[in-house]
């Protein structure tokens, strides 16, 4: 169904259509705050499975 969804012209147009809605002056500063959420996210989603198993072993003694 979706076998040629995405064709190298798709990655033309999508490129064209934010550098015409963000401007070419706006552009570096959208990427760096895109970069940054992107770290920030990657970085709670680790802390929260870092800290998973400790919460889920927790509820299990306090279960019992």
């Amino acid at each position: 169904m979706l076998r040629n969804a995405l064709e190298p012209w798709h990655l033309l147009v999508v490129v064209l259509v934010v550098v015409v809605l963000f401007g070419s002056k706006k552009l570096p500063d959208t990427a760096r705050a895109l970069g940054k959420s992107m770290r920030i996210l990657k970085s709670e989603a680790k802390a929260m499975k870092d800290e998973s198993p400790t919460a889920t072993h927790a509820a299990a003694d306090s279960a019992r």
